[in-house]
């Protein structure tokens, strides 16, 4: 053993009593102030919920047009997560969750201050966290003095947290459906004014533009080489004027209502998505496990408390020792 690790041996042992009475005392004190009595114990409950991949109904329940349609019972990733932790810190939750359970008067707070919702969040914030763990699930932990209390705030939490994204969604949905329904109805009324349309040009004649055109050219072609009577060639030539007329029109109108129609089932397709989206619910998370009511108290932690105090009173003395000699050694070298 070297001369430094003696000196610090005997420097220990000569001032043993103060390094030992020092921690001990301090781990009583510290042991009869966590009592009860004296601080009030918190117990935690926790609701651990996965994200759901998607909340569309549509798009997990109904056929879709690609190979991508999504699992509604697949666990969502980090930015799912993300999205819920934002939705558990919003004010819908906050306020909430403060007139249901009365937080104002169970923290005991002053109603009539003026920083009341400053100091509210404050408490709400040290008693209840939100955070995302590695395995891409999001824990809600509460803490409070009463374990039932404690339990039934998660719980709580975890169902407006449904409802909020809920409400987020189906508003957006509903947006989308008055603009897709918008859409549709424009484009059923543009197919009834088409097919008016077609239906006042055949009442003049026009049924096939281009089979008519065909026939009667060759039957107009056959009465002339055949010499028939001038009236019938007319009435055959007035038939192709008709149709030359109106057959320009009659196959751009035919041509559009059959895209029209095209557009319409797809319109109609989406239509029943958003509707569906905007009518029915899906839960925005997958619940792990429900919150209970805790059998034991998860602060104070007595025997980690007087640890600390015993430790961090050990460390005190020694310092102050160490300070005193020094200060003492310096005096003596001063000239008196």
């Amino acid at each position: 053993m070297d001369a430094q690790s003696q000196t610090l041996l005997r420097f220990l042992y000569q001032w043993r009593k103060p390094l030992f009475i020092a921690p001990v005392i301090a781990g009583l004190v510290a042991a009869i102030a966590s009592m009860p009595i004296f601080i009030d114990p918190l117990y935690e409950s926790v609701v651990t919920v996965f994200p759901a991949t998607t909340n569309s109904p549509s798009k997990a329940l109904l056929p879709q047009n690609s190979y991508q349609d999504e699992d509604f019972l697949e666990f969502g990733a980090e930015e799912q997560a993300e999205q819920l932790i934002q939705i558990l810190n919003s004010d819908a939750i906050f306020d909430t969750i403060v007139d249901r359970f009365e937080l104002i008067r169970h923290y005991d707070l002053d109603s009539t201050s003026k920083t009341l919702r400053t100091d509210l969040w404050e408490e709400f914030s040290d008693k209840i966290s939100f955070q995302r763990t590695q395995f891409m699930s999001v824990e809600i932990k509460v803490l409070d003095t009463d374990p039932q209390m404690a339990a039934d705030i998660a719980n709580a939490i975890t169902d407006l947290l449904d409802r909020a994204k809920s409400r987020i969604q189906r508003s957006r949905a509903q947006v989308g459906l008055r603009i897709v329904q918008h859409e549709y109805d424009k484009t059923r009324e543009d197919m009834r004014r088409m097919e008016d349309e077609i239906k006042n040009l055949r009442k003049k004649g026009v049924h096939e533009y281009e089979g008519q055109s065909m026939v009667i050219s060759d039957q107009l072609a056959t009465a002339i080489a055949e010499g028939r009577r001038p009236s019938a060639i007319q009435e055959l030539r007035n038939t192709l004027d008709t149709l030359a007329k109106y057959g320009g029109r009659y196959v751009s109108l035919r041509d559009e209502l059959r895209l029209r129609k095209e557009e319409e089932v797809k319109l109609r397709t989406k239509l029943d998505q958003v509707r569906v989206d905007a009518q029915v619910v899906l839960p925005a998370t997958q619940r792990v496990n429900a919150a209970r009511p805790a059998d034991k108290k998860k602060y104070p932690i007595r025997w980690l408390i007087c640890a600390v105090s015993a430790i961090a009173a050990f460390v005190s003395t020694l310092m102050a020792i160490l300070l005193a000699n020094t200060w003492k050694d310096l005096r003596s070298q001063l000239p008196s």
